[in-house]
């Protein structure tokens, strides 16, 4: 599936779940610090958790997932050959399916990434 634009996906969905943060904001709070957590600094950096997460996301078909680490991973300073490479892996262990979302990945990065 091709959405439309990855930086409409990521404003609706974060508009989404604000009725969520004021329902069960523990819940929401929890899940926020434990992302905080795992993308933080340590053994691996941050970009590299990142291209972990987009893989992930990919395999796992979930646009809103593509939306929000390619984002991240532009903020990050994340080239496209990092991002394809990642993209690469994802395609080897999931296959045809994967391959699909990983050219909704590409249309994602190539979005958020700062004109050059």
């Amino acid at each position: 599936m091709t959405v439309a634009s990855y930086q409409q996906l990521t404003q609706t969905i974060s508009g989404n779940l604000a009725p969520l943060r004021k329902s069960v904001p523990g819940v929401m709070a929890g899940f926020h610090e434990m992302g905080k957590a795992a993308i933080a600094d340590g053994a691996l950096d941050a970009k590299t958790k990142e291209l972990i997460a987009l893989a992930v996301g990919v395999a796992a078909r979930c646009e809103g997932c593509i939306g929000f680490h390619t984002k991240a991973l532009a903020r990050l300073g994340a080239t496209q050959a990092e991002v394809h490479e990642a993209l690469g892996v994802a395609i080897y262990m999931g296959g045809g399916p994967v391959a699909m979302y990983a050219a909704s990945a590409v249309q994602a990065f190539d979005e958020f990434k700062p004109a050059a």
